[in-house]
């Protein structure tokens, strides 16, 4: 099998990668990048002489250039995407170039070939927008909050269209919160890891009761990779751990592993549409297609934390002031 993975350089491409070529020796990965603020070299640095892995500088927009590779694959798993909320609200273009626009071209790419490729596009559990009680199921309707979530759903909304429209083999996937190694220093995550280990504070939007489902991102890549082999087209599947904690909650659990105390959190202004709780139901390919969440939020943070405090080399150069003083969110980028 051959797959191309766009937006390969960045936090889930990466650990995607890296999970198909250690685990199948009969793929050949395909990585189309243009390295932008997300993305970094270094997440791939020591695959680069596998000859199983091939890799192009370069934009989704750009249609020549997708037309090349695609002749080459059988599968596209496409992370490309602008993710980063706080920069979503201070200038939305980038988001719309990239999640919509560049979705838009690939999937016209797409349709003008004669080969049947399947493409799985990677949203996001944003696209629901917050609730208070209960949770999404993959019918719910879709009230973005941000303009990130809301170039998300638009992409989900051209790529249903494609399949009805073209008949092209799609699905969508929409998983929660991810977390794990080679995620950008500006996510709360890394953020509070990187900061603590420094000796400083660690800022929390608002009172810090904002939930969220925390998906370790080994969870995601065995989620997509059954997709690949078993999702149906044209079907959405959520992926979630069903389990959510407040952002005050996970920041002391991190703080906790470190041997720290909550003298280190300081909470500050919230950003505007914040969401509240995000909480969508995945019961859909558990039940269908059997896949569980294996690694414990325990277990896994803690691993996590470790994996930082032991490759400071990696994270050290992509520090910048926006993660050592943090200002408020209006007066950031």
């Amino acid at each position: 099998m051959k797959i191309l993975v766009t937006g390969g350089l960045g936090f889930i491409g990466s650990n995607f990668i890296r999970y198909l070529l250690e685990n199948y020796r009969d793929i050949i990965v395909y990585n189309v990048d243009k390295e932008s603020y997300g993305s970094n070299r270094s997440n791939l640095k020591d695959l680069e002489s596998d000859s199983r892995y091939r890799y192009y500088k370069g934009d989704i927009n750009n249609s020549e250039l997708m037309k090349k590779i695609l002749k080459e694959v059988n599968v596209v798993v496409n992370f490309a995407a602008e993710t980063h909320v706080d920069r979503s609200i201070s200038d939305p273009t980038p988001f719309i170039q990239s999640n919509i626009l560049g979705v838009v071209k690939t999937l016209d790419v797409l349709r003008s070939m004669k080969e049947d490729i399947r493409f799985i596009h990677i949203s996001t559990d944003e696209v629901y927008g917050d609730i208070l009680e209960g949770s999404f199921n993959e019918e719910s309707r879709l009230k973005p909050s941000n303009p990130y979530s809301a170039s998300k759903a638009s992409a989900d909304m051209f790529v249903m269209a494609y399949i009805r429209t073209y008949g092209l083999d799609a699905l969508i996937v929409r998983p929660t919160n991810n977390y794990g190694p080679y995620q950008n220093p500006e996510k709360l995550i890394p953020k509070t890891i990187i900061r603590a280990s420094l000796g400083m504070k660690v800022p929390i939007y608002g009172s810090g009761r904002n939930k969220r489902d925390w998906l370790f991102v080994l969870d995601t890549c065995e989620a997509i990779k059954l997709l690949i082999d078993k999702g149906v087209r044209g079907e959405i599947y959520n992926i979630s751990t069903g389990k959510e904690v407040e952002n005050i909650e996970l920041v002391t659990k991190i703080l906790n592993i470190m041997g720290l105390d909550r003298n280190y959190i300081e909470f500050v202004e919230d950003r505007p549409g914040h969401d509240k709780r995000y909480s969508i139901d995945s019961s859909k390919i558990r039940s269908k297609l059997g896949w569980k969440p294996r690694y414990s939020l325990e277990d896994a943070l803690e691993y996590t934390v470790k994996w930082y405090l032991d490759n400071r080399w990696w994270w050290r150069p992509l520090i910048n002031e926006k993660i050592l003083h943090p200002t408020p969110w209006k007066l950031d980028w």
